[in-house]
């Protein structure tokens, strides 16, 4: 009975991490926010690891997995973009607009609805990983250096956020960061070293937090590039 409760307590404290990672983007603690959400995203990649390893995987395990992965992964960077876009919107522009945010946890709500009902995505993914989306936001809270009370930049995180949004639930096909270990060969993982090559540039390069945004990026791009490829 403890056993298979195991990876189910995993699960609960990346829900935990969530629900904190919330109420310090609430309290304005962006950095408190954000370090919650990679502990939590931390967490969401052993509870299945160690479901699969104790052999007690289970239909309860997967639904409390995407509960969770709402409240981290969905809830929590949309808390953390709203409480930016609230701070570099002036009384000039509309009041709706950094609620535009929490359309984050929406569509990450329908995604991963999406993704546990889809058996196409047990080896890669169709649209991005909320993961993924949220690690957008934590660069961008975690950089002190960017200009937050700027509009243009503000309006350009909105584009940036329902971009991703619809990404989460588009049919694009993201590539999985597994390599094929039976053959490192270039030829067998050409798509991940290419990711890790650009990662690598990409953190020598910015020197900043805002790198981790950017490697997400990175991971889109090169997947709209090599997959659409890989499909044809």
């Amino acid at each position: 009975m403890i056993r298979r409760q195991i990876p189910n307590l995993i699960t609960l404290g990346n829900l935990l991490c969530g629900v904190i990672a919330i109420a310090a983007a609430l309290r304005g603690d962006l950095t408190r926010a954000s370090l919650m959400i990679c502990l939590g995203i931390f967490l969401d990649f052993f509870d299945g690891l160690a479901a699969r390893l104790l052999n007690v995987a289970s239909p309860l395990g997967k639904e409390l997995d995407s509960l969770a992965d709402v409240v981290t992964s969905g809830v929590a960077p949309g808390f953390i973009l709203w409480n930016i876009l609230c701070n570099g919107v002036d009384e000039k522009w509309p009041e709706f607009l950094p609620y535009t945010a929490l359309l984050i946890p929406l569509f990450a709500a329908y995604r991963l609805a999406k993704f546990n009902i889809d058996s196409r995505q047990s080896h890669s993914f169709l649209g991005l990983p909320t993961p993924a989306n949220a690690l957008i936001w934590v660069g961008v809270a975690l950089t002190p250096a960017l200009p937050m009370d700027e509009l243009t930049f503000i309006i350009a995180l909105i584009a940036i956020s329902l971009v991703t949004d619809v990404l989460m639930v588009s049919e694009l096909p993201m590539f999985s960061l597994k390599f094929n270990f039976k053959e490192m060969s270039w030829k067998s993982n050409s798509v991940q070293y290419l990711f890790f090559i650009g990662c690598a540039a990409i953190i020598v390069a910015s020197r900043q937090w805002y790198a981790i945004s950017l490697i997400i990026l990175w991971y889109i791009i090169l997947s709209a590039i090599t997959q659409k490829k890989h499909a044809e």
